[in-house]
């Protein structure tokens, strides 16, 4: 009896199984009449959709001709399963499905990228355990859904480089070698290097156990840049010219408080107190809650906004109204606000509260009431905006200059 064996497959965007038998004509004819089996003639075989009724149909028709070996497939999907196990909880969406509407086989994650296929079949069963327990560990100690995805995705760099290396098994001196290579080979910045450091460290001695394991591992110095700040005639020719309302609204808003991307799209209507002039900002960065002035200009904005949208929940409702606005689209607004502006690429939604504290700064608001409108923990954070402040270093004259007016006089 023919033996065929089923693998998994990417073929033009899409999760496939992979038919791989000896050439046979009498199983191709029978292969080839089957509903939803396709040659791929850049593979070399043939494949149907990875889904459990294409499976099964297949499986019904070949059964007394041809043997199925489905070892690597099985192995795909197990492996598969386990790593969207470790994933970031997200809001349930019911079953996964592929383009054709089908459930996929053994009710596993939705259809994965030609990229997490190839991670997924390097990766070994073990070493995506241990992420598991990594995962599982970040959420017991109540980290916030960016940092898990962020950790996680650094783990999984690691774990794609070691194949089937044991991870718990890496000395100090193999962790060396690997950000090394990460840094000139990979090209991470310095920034990624911390993240990466950091989620490894976490690993080794929080899930681990092993204390102190890090201390042998130097850190790459990190750049030191300075915020990118707009001029204040520039912020407000570029907010209004903004003629959607929503969008003028958001960003208006982000401006006048000095809020992240992320704080002003997740505003809840309630969280808007009018009485006191005041918006509360709650579970932001680092979980923590904070109030800010409500800009007394922004008000009347605000009340013609909410006539118009008659938000129910979020202040700023998306496409579907059970769901904030996205920071992507925010900050897809803004770079249309202020591309006719020629800003350096560098600006961004964030540069609205760069320049939200800068301004303060020059217009006399001590430094401390600054890092408390911005939620910072440590005074350091905002004094970088004393830097690139105009308050006093503009008053300062260039030898330059003082040679050239002296020359003209």
């Amino acid at each position: 009896m023919v033996t065929i064996t089923l693998k998994p497959l990417q073929h033009r965007n899409e999760e496939c199984i992979g038919l791989y038998f000896a050439n046979n004509s009498s199983i191709n004819k029978i292969v080839k009449k089957q509903q939803g089996v396709r040659w791929s003639h850049t593979q070399r075989c043939w494949y149907l959709p990875l889904n459990d009724d294409a499976y099964q149909a297949f499986k019904k028709c070949i059964h007394s001709i041809a043997k199925l070996d489905i070892t690597a497939l099985r192995q795909y999907l197990q492996k598969k399963q386990l790593l969207a196990a470790t994933a970031p909880p997200q809001p349930a969406t019911g079953p996964a499905k592929n383009k054709a509407g089908t459930k996929a086989v053994g009710n596993t994650a939705p259809v994965a990228t030609l990229r997490q296929i190839k991670m997924i079949t390097k990766l070994s069963t073990a070493n995506l355990e241990q992420l598991q327990l990594f995962t599982e560990m970040l959420q017991l100690k109540a980290y916030s859904t960016s940092t898990i995805k962020t950790y996680r995705n650094e783990l999984l760099q690691l774990l794609q480089t070691i194949g089937q290396t044991a991870v718990q098994t890496l000395t100090v001196a193999q962790i060396k070698r690997y950000m090394v290579f990460a840094m000139k080979e990979q090209h991470i910045t310095e920034n990624t290097a911390h993240s990466r450091l950091n989620a490894l460290k976490f690993y080794y001695e929080q899930v681990l156990g092993r204390e102190k394991f890090f201390w042998d591992i130097p850190r790459p110095k990190k750049a030191f840049k300075l915020p990118k700040v707009i001029s204040e005639e520039k912020i407000i020719k570029g907010l209004l010219a903004v003629e959607n309302m929503k969008h003028r609204t958001v960003l208006l808003l982000a401006y006048s408080a000095g809020l992240r991307v992320s704080e002003v799209v997740s505003l809840l209507v309630t969280d808007v107190n009018s009485d006191r002039m005041q918006l509360a900002i709650n579970g932001a960065k680092g979980k923590k809650d904070r109030v800010v002035n409500l800009s007394q200009a922004i008000l009347p904005l605000l009340r013609e906004y909410y006539k118009s949208y008659q938000p129910k929940h979020w202040l700023f409702e998306g496409q579907d109204k059970n769901k904030h606005y996205s920071t992507r689209s925010a900050q897809i607004i803004f770079n249309d606000a202020y591309k006719k502006l020629g800003l350096p690429s560098q600006c961004s939604f964030h540069s609205l509260r760069h320049s939200f504290a800068t301004h303060l700064l020059e217009n006399g608001t001590d430094i401390s009431y600054i890092q408390q409108l911005l939620g910072h923990n440590d005074i350091k954070t905002t004094l970088r905006y004393t830097q690139i402040t105009n308050k006093d270093i503009g008053k300062i004259e260039s030898p330059l200059d003082r040679i050239l007016r002296k020359k003209g006089s």
